[in-house]
């Protein structure tokens, strides 16, 4: 799956002369946390977010009310910077000019990786220097909730079958377990053995839960025996 099979193309813009009090009207009608902000060409130029408008002077939620000292340690350029983006009326003056951007082709497990590792919400998507859609988290949960699986399998998988796949799905795994500790009976598996986590058997259970074929899994996973005096 890819950016282009899950992206919003009704995308709402903002211009850099775009006014602080319209872009947060757009942000609140429109249910949307951020904006790519283009320029007259329509080419990409910064996105601005409720985060960039959360420090305003208007509202009195400028950064100057935190403690003294943290005014005493800041440099007179950080200070500037804050200042303009409290006081100033452009969105030119508040977004974001570094921005992490996608192609229509990028698969959507690096989109996930991206928004992760740099704890963003949405990445434009540009096609010959123009935002074409945006991916955010919750597009990206729309395409995992739409998705039609069968994540039991084809009832027709023998048990055989399945004891291997289970076999094989945790393979290379520290918390596998022999194949003499996998039971299957008509699509029924049960699972024995010792673990030293809750997270390690339910890591095990899920192992065996996504084999295709399986039914139900009964654990029989245990905590090493605890010796007396110990």
């Amino acid at each position: 799956m890819r950016a282009i099979d899950v992206m919003t193309t009704s995308v709402v813009f903002a211009h850099p002369d775009t006014t602080v009090q319209e872009a947060a009207r757009a942000l609140a009608e429109k249910h949307i946390s951020g904006m790519p902000v283009v320029d007259d060409k329509g080419e990409l130029v910064g996105m601005v977010t409720e985060g960039d408008l959360l420090h305003r002077a208007e509202i009195g939620t400028g950064v100057n009310k935190r403690a003294w000292w943290l005014d005493f340690l800041a440099s007179t350029r950080e200070l500037a910077s804050e200042y303009i983006k409290e006081h100033s009326h452009k969105v030119s003056d508040l977004m974001t000019t570094d921005v992490i951007t996608v192609t229509e082709d990028t698969p959507v497990s690096d989109i996930a990786e991206l928004l992760e590792r740099h704890r963003i919400k949405r990445v434009p998507v540009v096609k010959d220097g123009k935002v074409t859609g945006l991916v955010s988290r919750a597009n990206l949960i729309r395409a995992l909730a739409s998705i039609v699986t069968e994540p039991n399998g084809p009832a027709a998988a023998d048990d055989q079958s399945i004891r291997e796949g289970i076999v094989i799905a945790l393979k290379n795994t520290r918390w596998s377990l022999p194949r003499e500790s996998i039971l299957v009976k008509d699509g029924v598996v049960h699972l024995w053995g010792v673990v030293t986590s809750d997270e390690e058997g339910k890591a095990i259970c899920v192992a065996a839960e996504n084999v295709p074929g399986v039914k139900e899994v009964n654990s029989h996973l245990e905590y090493p025996p605890v010796l007396p005096g110990m």
